[in-house]
């Protein structure tokens, strides 16, 4: 019997001594695992493939997380476990039981992960530094260190497209900026009614208070100049008469410039801070479109956030039942009607949603079970989806709809069935649109990138050329004084070999007929 062992630092192979006795035998394996003398007797290292670097090790496990043969690991095994015969059978000892069927499936080695095979690999793993020789145990560790930290990365990896966390933040944010707007705008009004409190009962609104209060300042110095300036901000003609009617008759106390300024400069803060919460709703409608489509338009923007941000995240939604779903926010009054053996609540965070405030008495705890399973299959697949669209979350709210028009009128509404089959048409069809715009949006930047690379690569072609030329002056020069040297050496003797050529040639000349100025001058050129 042999057994693989999957290393931070390598593929290891052993073979189990008496693999029948030993079997037999399960209390003598865990005592010879304590002590590494016994086990050594047990166990023997036949071979061992060492990772070349970190990112091998990292392919390598995961694959063998996956379950999947990796081609360093198909190598090892074809190299080093025999085939089994008639009179030898082979049996290979694997940890996990999903790399063992798939290691029979495309090799042939039979593989076992129950029995014995447990415990050998458990003292392997504890004596492995002892077993492999130029191995250490502070080298082993740090293996086992570098590639822990490299696999925890590989797999946290998230999109940042699809982040929930930051949907969670902005959301709780949200919360935290309403609360201190109406502190801060109440603080205004009780501050700013000293002066003027008639204001308070002509503008509602907040923030279009601390505007007017900003624009007023001393109602004694409200003139009808700044009327078009305060129609603007109010936009009711009948508003605006009111209070330059009320500046005029009203029984406020009289207020100091310094009191004024610092009036001012508070409303102008809290304006602020209404500006940037509708900026902060404008992120969250984005985040929300992008993590989870369905859900927000399923039941809104900011009570699907406040699911997603009560839930932990958005995968810890998906898991939740319906029934967590319907009352998640109320758990505290669920645990007081359990423990008071009282009514348990009907929903929670759903409440805020629209489709209860406009269903009846009667069925705001059927409309909020029914919402919530939906709740329950939006999130879902924005979850598990891989191309996020808000086709499903559209035909969830008409089937809302429907169930509320069924419940005052009676009018059957279509089948679940019916409603998932049109809606997973129409996402395939929005699904396969998204996926040839991303494809033109590819190919223009790669169109971008190669041309920007051609004129790098221009450049670059200008600069090897100099420098090839450079180089090449560089080394002709002494090339050319050797060469000079052969010349002068060679001189004498060239000058023999013309003479003898040039008497050849004359006698060639008469022979042809040519004049012999002209075949000297063709033939001079030969011995060059």
């Amino acid at each position: 019997m042999l057994i693989l062992f999957e290393h931070a630092s390598g593929y290891g192979l052993f073979r189990v001594k008496e693999f029948e006795e030993v079997g037999m035998m399960l209390p003598a394996v865990e005592e010879a695992i304590r002590d590494l003398s016994k086990f050594n007797s047990v166990v023997k290292l036949v071979a061992f493939s060492p990772f070349k670097s970190g990112t091998n090790a990292l392919d390598n496990i995961n694959s063998i997380s996956e379950g999947v043969v990796h081609e360093d690991l198909r190598l090892f095994i074809e190299t080093n476990v025999p085939q089994s015969s008639k009179k030898q059978k082979v049996v290979l000892g694997v940890s996990d039981p999903k790399i063992g069927s798939s290691i029979s499936e495309d090799l042939g080695v039979s593989c076992l992960h129950t029995g014995v095979v447990p415990e050998v690999v458990r003292g392997i793993r504890q004596h492995f530094p002892n077993l492999v020789k130029g191995l250490t145990e502070v080298s082993a560790s740090k293996a086992q260190l570098g590639l822990g930290h490299s696999y925890s990365r590989a797999k946290v990896k998230f999109n940042v497209n699809r982040v929930d966390n930051m949907i969670i933040q902005s959301i709780s944010l949200l919360d935290q900026l309403d609360k201190n707007i109406n502190t801060f705008a109440m603080r205004i009004r009780e501050w700013y009614s000293y002066h003027f409190p008639e204001l308070m009962k002509i503008v509602n609104d907040n923030s279009m208070y601390c505007k007017v209060a900003r624009l007023i300042k001393n109602r004694k110095e409200f003139t009808e100049d700044k009327m078009t300036e305060l129609e603007e901000i109010v936009m009711d003609d009948a508003k605006v008469k009111a209070i330059y009617d009320a500046s005029r008759s009203s029984m406020g106390m009289d207020i100091s410039v310094i009191d004024l300024i610092n009036i001012e400069t508070f409303a102008s803060k809290v304006i602020s801070l209404v500006e940037y919460r509708k900026s902060l709703h404008e992120y969250l409608k984005s985040k929300m479109a992008a993590v989870a489509p369905n859900l927000s338009t399923l039941i809104g923007e900011q009570v699907g956030a406040r699911l997603i941000a009560h839930a932990g995240s958005l995968t810890n939604l998906a898991k939740y039942p319906a029934s967590t779903v319907q009352i998640l926010g109320a758990e505290k009054a669920l645990f007081r009607a359990l423990k008071t053996k009282g009514n348990t609540p009907k929903y929670g965070l759903i409440f805020h949603s629209t489709f209860i405030g406009r269903a009846g008495a009667k069925n705001k705890g059927r409309i909020s079970r029914y919402l919530a399973n939906k709740c329950s299959i939006a999130s879902r697949i924005d979850c598990f989806s891989d191309i996020p669209t808000s086709v499903y979350g559209e035909f969830l709210r008409q089937q809302v709809e429907d169930r509320l028009k069924f419940y005052e009128t009676g009018e059957a509404p279509k089948k679940n069935i019916d409603v998932m089959h049109e809606a997973m048409q129409e996402a395939t069809v929005v699904q396969a649109n998204l996926l040839k715009k991303d494809r033109k949006k590819k190919k223009k930047e790669k169109k971008k990138g190669k041309g920007d690379a051609g004129d790098v690569s221009m450049e670059t072609d200008a600069n090897t050329t100099a420098d090839m030329t450079a180089e090449s002056s560089m080394l002709e020069e002494p090339q050319k004084k050797k060469k000079k040297k052969k010349r002068q050496s060679e001189g004498e003797s060239e000058a023999n070999v013309t003479m003898e050529t040039t008497q050849e040639l004359d006698v060639s000349q008469e022979t042809e007929g040519e004049p012999p100025a002209k075949k000297q001058k063709k033939k001079k050129k030969k011995p060059k």
